[in-house]
């Protein structure tokens, strides 16, 4: 029970950051609105015409791996809030307090979870104005929050252990930034039947494609299928190897 109360005290403290920090959110949404507009506007006729249609079924089939390429995007933002709070020392000072030990590190999950959200929903909503029309029922877009939440829950505790192992800002922020070359090298862009037989075995044997794939068929409003049993395997265990690694960290 302590530790649920002290994980709220410490949710309520980044969502204060957040409230004082707008600018957070527009950064996390400005680079993957910038791709949606880029990929859709200079790329999308040609690209439409690739998965057999126009650029109007390209926004539909673009949008799942944008929701995915934001929380890539904010990942690093976690990982910078966890290690600038490291290296000011304020951990230093919880460790002395009364507190459950784990509620620091949840309420930096917690937190970084409300701020993608947002961050999502702006993504969101700018592709509605561009031409995204989805087809999902209101059990189709309870189903995609969901996979959004259990896929963000699960990259924010491996940005939170990435940002523990480092020893700067500097190399906390420079970590996460892989996470974003995985929609590219999964079928965030393009299917992935359109790649050479390596990269298509990589593409299709990664964590991101299971899900974008999940979100695709939900907003299309399809049946999610064996695609979600296996997004939330690797969500799961993305989360689990996160959390026990940075629990391990913050314990040392």
């Amino acid at each position: 029970m302590r530790a649920i109360t002290d994980s709220a005290t410490m949710l309520r403290r980044q969502v204060r950051h957040i409230w004082r920090s707008p600018s957070l959110i527009f950064t996390f949404a400005a680079v993957p609105v910038v791709f949606l507009l880029l990929f859709v506007f200079v790329l999308g006729g040609t690209m439409g015409a690739g998965i057999g249609g126009d650029r109007a079924a390209y926004v539909g089939y673009l949008a799942p791996g944008i929701m995915i390429t934001t929380i890539a995007g904010a990942a690093q933002g976690t990982a910078i809030s966890v290690a600038t709070d490291m290296t000011e020392g304020i951990i230093a000072r919880f460790k002395t307090m009364a507190i459950a030990r784990v509620s620091v590190l949840t309420g930096h999950v917690l937190g970084a979870m409300v701020q993608t959200f947002i961050a999502i929903a702006a993504v969101t909503l700018v592709a509605l104005l561009i031409g995204f029309r989805p087809s999902a029922s209101a059990l189709d877009w309870f189903g995609v929050a969901g996979v959004l939440a259990m896929f963000t829950f699960a990259i924010t505790w491996l940005s939170v252990a990435l940002a523990l192992v480092s020893k700067s800002v500097t190399t906390a922020s420079n970590l996460p930034m892989p996470l974003m070359l995985l929609p590219f090298l999964g079928s965030g862009f393009v299917p992935t039947e359109s790649m050479p037989a390596g990269l298509r075995w990589f593409a299709e044997h990664q964590p991101f494609t299971p899900v974008i794939e999940t979100l695709r068929a939900l907003l299309a409003g399809r049946p999610a299928g064996a695609g979600f049993a296996e997004a939330a395997a690797w969500s799961a265990g993305i989360a689990l190897a996160g959390y026990l690694w940075a629990r391990r960290l913050y314990n040392r």
